[in-house]
């Protein structure tokens, strides 16, 4: 009798870890991409998703599988329409049995998805929509966040311009993107001693910008001091060279922006010496990722170096990896407690999850332009790294 409970008692130890290892070597993790592929910033997508998959590549060491699990991105187009978006989401999470979501490009998006993540209790790893309303009064515990925030842009390129006696006017498009950039500026400006004298706000769609310029010139144009418009925007248009063609020196106003992917760069030729902060340049972050990073897509893409968004999809599915492994699970609960406090390595080196909103802290760059005959795009050449340290990004949830 005792030899047959042993006997038992072995059996059940056997299918106990038998089937703990059937769970952990058993179907894929599915990761849904819910992004806009087509739309206004389908630049933009294509390099988050091509920046995705390298990341993965990466983490994964070219296996594409993690906790002996093959990885299954599931990509859905959102359209950068937020009904859209918002069940896309839903129906990954609920019909395709998406372990966690990544995505959207568009802010309108993302704050109509965020609900949905709360109420499948699954983890949505926003990747690259920056309105600061994300992490901000609109976050839920499900959201993290590998791309910057709009405070981020903003204090860096606040600590790039700002100064006592330099007044600034604003353009942006009037979107969650463009308000909650300008807010952040707002607020980081006033710390540097610096004025912010105007905000002008313009459909996210805007091709002629003159009126806005009118009203831009004649705010600013009878301050003291240095002048400068700073413009957030995103998208296909170009308002920096409309502004430029309407001749901003005759009142000795100077123009300035953040960084951009590398074919908005080639306006930025028209704008030698123009100070900022970006994100990213190839060129900029001197680490093994991003050498990596750099390497590989020029061997793949006809020597096509990686841009902004890429970085910004590569660091999300290295994040994605990490913290599975640390969670040794595909649990909700467990990957929450794993991703608060996850510092991981990307293409811009060390980022790490903020624990109060999940906000990925990371460095900025503070550029001037440099132009190259030989280079078809403006060079953001580095004046300085904006680190984690340097810069006090506010908390703006309910927690």
């Amino acid at each position: 009798m005792l030899k047959r409970n042993i006997m038992l008692a072995a059996a059940a130890v056997t299918l106990v870890l038998g089937g703990g290892a059937l769970a952990q070597s058993g179907g894929p993790i599915k990761i849904a991409h819910v992004y806009g592929k087509t739309g206004a910033f389908e630049a933009y997508s294509k390099q988050t998703q091509r920046g995705l998959m390298m990341g993965l590549e990466y983490a994964t060491q070219g296996s594409m599988t993690v906790l002996g699990r093959k990885i299954e991105i599931i990509e859905k187009d959102d359209q950068l329409k937020p009904e859209l978006g918002k069940s896309l989401l839903a129906e990954a999470y609920g019909d395709d049995g998406a372990h966690l979501a990544i995505g959207p490009t568009g802010s309108n998006v993302a704050l109509a998805m965020l609900p949905v993540a709360e109420e499948f209790k699954k983890i949505l790893l926003v990747e690259p929509a920056v309105a600061d309303s994300v992490t901000g009064d609109k976050w839920n515990r499900y959201i993290f966040r590998t791309g910057r925030n709009s405070s981020q842009d903003a204090i860096s390129n606040a600590v790039a311009l700002g100064k006592p006696g330099v007044n600034v006017a604003t353009l942006a498009q009037d979107y969650a993107f463009g308000r909650d950039g300008v807010a952040a500026f707002k607020e980081a400006l006033a710390k540097t001693g610096a004025t912010l004298a105007f905000e002008e706000y313009a459909p996210i769609n805007t091709t002629d910008f003159t009126a806005s310029a009118q009203r831009l010139f004649d705010a600013l144009k009878d301050k003291p001091g240095r002048k400068v418009i700073w413009v957030i925007w995103a998208g296909g248009t170009n308002p920096l060279g409309k502004l430029k063609d309407l001749n901003p020196e005759r009142f000795g106003i100077e123009i300035s922006t953040g960084g951009n992917i590398l074919p908005a760069l080639v306006a930025y030729k028209d704008l030698p010496g123009m100070e900022g902060a970006t994100y990213y340049y190839y060129e900029i972050p001197k680490n093994p990722v991003n050498a990596w990073l750099v390497a590989e897509h020029q061997k793949r893409f006809a020597g096509e170096p990686p841009d902004f968004f890429t970085a910004g999809g590569m660091a999300a599915g290295i994040a994605v990896v990490e913290a599975l492994k640390k969670a040794g699970s595909t649990d909700t609960e467990k990957l929450i407690a794993a991703m608060e406090g996850l510092e991981f390595q990307t293409p811009k080196g060390r980022m790490v999850f903020r624990k109060e909103d999940h906000q990925a802290l990371q460095s900025m760059y503070h550029f001037k332009i440099k132009t190259d005959p030989n280079v078809k795009w403006a060079i953001p050449e580095l004046v300085r790294e904006l680190k984690i340290e340097d810069m006090q990004i506010p908390i703006r949830n309910k927690r």
